[in-house]
């Protein structure tokens, strides 16, 4: 006859490792916890900290695009129609000429006005918006804000020779075929010129909305003859970015 011990059944013995509450284990579990927790929170920062931080590294990051990769300019005339459409944004390769790209024959680039090509644009009589602008400018996120760039088609290069005679354009005595151009123009867009020798150091440029570009055709009377110097090309038109309808990529190199 078995006998049961007084003061009724025994509690089970708790297993190896169970976290009973009140036990040694169970409590350094909790408080480990709690401390990780603390810790969490302390490295929380209040929403008016973290955004401008984010704000900061997004500008870091677009200034460095800009600075080392591409550069997004806006179109600002029908000059390269149909190619490039007024408030086009495109994005310039600017790793380009770094890495020993040359401006040829068929390429679109854009490059600095290099000599009074552009009208003085007003500068912005508001000293807030318009140091705001700046800013936005210089990093890249914004078109420049002296509007002092502009975008054309290379037709020849240093030491080749250009000519238009009737609707035909010839370089180095050979006919340029240009689909791109603007439906209705023809390639002198009654403009006669030349033969021009292309000086070293050059390009020779023109828009394909050929009766509504003033480019080379237009300066060869200031220095330079209506050449471009090839230090003030920024790039080649990489790609067409904005807006979705009109997005086109060119290539690396702008063919």
């Amino acid at each position: 006859m078995s006998e049961t011990p007084t003061g009724g059944p025994a509690a089970p013995f708790p297993a190896p490792g169970s976290d009973v509450p009140g036990s040694t284990r169970a409590s350094r579990r909790a408080g480990g916890r709690r401390r990780r927790g603390r810790r969490g929170r302390a490295r929380r920062r209040p929403w008016w900290i973290e955004l401008p931080a984010m704000v900061a590294v997004g500008l870091l990051i677009a200034l460095g695009i800009k600075t080392c990769l591409f550069q997004v300019f806006t179109i600002p005339s029908g000059s390269m129609e149909n190619t490039l459409r007024i408030d086009d944004r495109v994005a310039v390769n600017k790793t380009a000429p770094l890495l020993g790209w040359e401006p040829r024959a068929g390429e679109p680039v854009v490059f600095k006005d290099p000599g009074d090509w552009l009208p003085p644009k007003a500068v912005d009589g508001n000293p807030v918006t318009n140091a705001a602008g700046q800013v936005l400018s210089f990093i890249g996120v914004a078109p420049p804000r002296d509007d002092n760039y502009l975008v054309k088609r290379v037709i020849a290069t240093a030491g080749q020779h250009v000519q238009c005679s009737g609707t035909t354009l010839t370089v180095d005595g050979k006919k340029v075929a240009e689909p791109y151009l603007h439906p209705g123009d023809d390639s002198c867009a009654g403009m006669d010129f030349g033969p021009v020798t292309v000086p070293k150091g050059s390009i020779w440029v023109e828009g394909d909305h050929r009766s509504a570009s003033a480019d080379s055709r237009y300066h060869q009377r200031e220095p330079g003859g209506g050449a471009v110097p090839v230090d003030n090309v920024v790039g080649p038109v990489a790609a067409v970015v904005w807006p979705v309808p009109h997005l086109d990529w060119f290539g690396w190199t702008g063919r």
